[in-house]
């Protein structure tokens, strides 16, 4: 692309320069002010070819630490400088015909090659322009667009030219002068659409309807409540997208991050070029419950909550739960932790909520365990078939597992328990489960149980 963008600029620059020497040579031996307008025209396009030549040059650099966003504004300058040149070599032909008109300095020369070099131009622009805005359209280069504009205007100016010339050859004076007129009020027409586009560019004007097709884009992913701040902006051939997406605060953080991709991903698929940032803002939802209130700030402030338990007294609420804290604090650290985020319960939840909370010790990391004497396994298997007998809810253990930390145990298995049997009521059977072997065992320091249907 950056080989097709830079090629077409430089043949655009050849051709320029052609037409531009021609024209002038032309305009000089039959004092045609149309064809010198046309020279002159042509001479504003050999610069502006020039400088959209050097904008592409520069404005394919790929980002830097200076410019994060890239260089592709460089080619929205070349284009309101050329925009510019449009506007004062406009001006100063329409000064030059007026003189003419005024001092009825109007003798013009027709000869072939007068009308040759216009339909020459007329062929070599048509050319041009559909080159340039072929590859314009495919790289969404600015500068190459701008360098199409001028071509297609020195299309019609050129044919204007013509009309004024075979007006002069039949006797009417004056006509060519007139023509060069027309020539530069349609140039300068045409340099206000591009000026106008390019200063909308340069200061960020977001393209017109663009956030509401963003905004119908994300909020059909799933898991987007709402979004707002939708910034877009163009960065030359691209755009650069920034959107806040409203979600849950009870999702959990990997939740909310697969969302912000498929949100990512979503809006790319719209707008493959373009720079995205999505950002996340957390929502309490009408439908939240005490219980998902309390473990979204668990989750704000980074504290694992869980066995939140709500009850009303006398018309009075409380509230209890166990948050889990590193084990490497000390109990003035882990104190205070759990006392902010009893503040942020309350400010939320209301002054008068009675707090209960049960702190546990965190490990962040893996400890080295050693495998369990044959004697001691035998007592765990022993404790083990004691409470089995006791807890009728629990049958066919297997898959038990037991490894020492330290100087305790750590016991696991697997059990069949009735697929009727509601998830309260299993977790209440395997809690009495660990209890009963605690109790018959003092160094076991934790067992899981993993429960299954029998089906």
């Amino acid at each position: 692309m950056k080989d097709n963008k830079q090629s077409v600029a430089a043949s655009s620059i050849f051709a320029s320069f052609f037409l531009t020497v021609v024209k002038l040579i032309v305009g000089l031996m039959t004092g045609s002010m149309g064809i010198l307008s046309e020279a002159v025209h042509s001479l504003l396009d050999l610069g502006a070819t020039i400088l959209t030549f050097f904008a592409i040059k520069f404005g394919d650099r790929p980002a830097d630490d200076s410019h994060p966003y890239g260089h592709e504004k460089i080619e929205s300058v070349s284009a309101l400088i050329e925009t510019g040149l449009l506007f004062v070599t406009s001006i100063w032909i329409i000064y030059e015909a007026i003189h003419r008109i005024i001092v009825r300095n109007t003798e013009v020369e027709i000869a072939w090659y007068a009308f040759a070099v216009v339909i020459i131009s007329i062929i070599v622009d048509i050319s041009r322009s559909r080159a340039l805005i072929k590859v314009a359209k495919k790289t969404n280069s600015q500068a190459l667009e701008a360098d199409a504009l001028h071509f297609s205007s020195d299309i019609w100016s050129s044919v204007v030219v013509l009309i004024g010339l075979i007006l002069v050859m039949i006797g009417i004076r004056g006509a060519d002068t007139f023509a060069a007129i027309g020539v530069s009020i349609f140039v300068m027409m045409a340099g206000y659409r591009l000026g106008k586009r390019t200063i909308n560019i340069l200061v960020d004007r977001a393209p017109d309807g663009i956030s509401d097709i963003i905004e119908d884009l994300v909020c059909k992913v799933p898991g987007v409540i709402g979004t707002s701040n939708i910034r877009v902006r163009s960065l030359g051939s691209r755009l650069a997208i920034e959107v806040c997406i409203k979600l849950s605060r009870k999702l959990s953080l990997a939740r909310a991050s697969d969302i912000k991709k498929d949100t990512e991903q979503k809006i790319k698929a719209q707008f493959q070029t373009a720079e995205i940032l999505v950002n996340i803002d957390l929502i309490q939802l009408d439908d939240e419950t005490i219980v998902e209130a309390v473990q979204a700030l668990g989750v704000k402030n980074n504290i694992p909550v869980h066995d939140v338990v709500v009850d009303l007294l006398d018309g009075k609420q409380y509230i209890s739960y166990d948050l889990e804290l590193p084990d490497t604090l000390n109990m003035k650290d882990a104190h205070a932790i759990a006392t902010s985020l009893e503040e942020d319960v309350k400010n939320e939840l209301g002054e008068e909520i009675e707090l209960n909370s049960h702190i546990e010790p965190l490990r962040n990391g893996a400890v080295l365990s050693s495998d369990v004497s044959e004697n001691k396994m035998d007592e765990i298997m022993a404790v083990l078939k004691e409470a089995d007998k006791e807890v009728e809810e629990i049958s066919e253990i297997h898959n038990v597992l037991a490894r020492k930390i330290g100087d305790k145990f750590f016991v696991s298995f697997h059990c069949l328990t009735p697929a009727e049997f509601s998830l309260e009521a299993v977790h209440e059977a395997t809690n009495r489960f660990e209890c009963l072997m605690k109790e018959r065992m003092k160094t076991i320091k934790r067992v899981v149980i993993h429960a299954e249907p029998i089906e």
